[in-house]
């Protein structure tokens, strides 16, 4: 499955995460899918949703569930489909953890992880997880233009 961000959309990601730092940073995404018959082939994420980590941690990511409802409200609003969400890793790679993993329980969601590690050069992917496997299959992501 292809995915596709908007420019502005990573640009603010990446800033909310460096603002958070030494914390995980957190959010939800949402937007539309394209189909061939039953299967899901490309995500357009339409917003990206900057949500409060209140577990306060650079090891793990709790989000506000106020936040989180009233962002499930505006998907709503603008018949968008939840897609997902994005965490990021202050200290360690771009792919789910153990714990990202277990704790993945929509089996449709995309999974976004931004790596800090390296300050100077980040590394953003998305992942398709499989709990009860124990394992994460990484998705194309492609960082597109806005258009306006």
């Amino acid at each position: 499955m292809r995915i596709t961000l908007k420019q502005s959309d990573y640009d603010r990601i990446l800033d909310f995460a460096k603002s958070g730092l030494p914390n995980e940073a957190c959010g939800l995404i949402a937007g539309t899918e394209e189909r061939e018959g039953d299967k899901v082939t490309v995500r357009h994420i339409e917003k990206v949703y900057l949500l409060t980590n209140v577990d306060h941690s650079n090891e793990h990511f709790s989000m506000d569930p106020k936040e989180r409802l009233e962002s499930v409200k505006d998907m709503r609003a603008n018949g968008w489909k939840p897609l997902g969400n994005w965490h990021s890793h202050p200290e360690s790679p771009s792919r789910p953890s153990a714990e990202d993993i277990r704790l993945s329980f929509d089996v449709h969601a995309t999974y976004m992880i931004l790596s800090l590690m390296d300050r100077e050069h980040p590394d953003f992917n998305a992942f398709h997880t499989d709990k009860a496997q124990g394992v994460y299959r990484k998705e194309e992501l492609e960082i597109v233009k806005d258009t306006q």
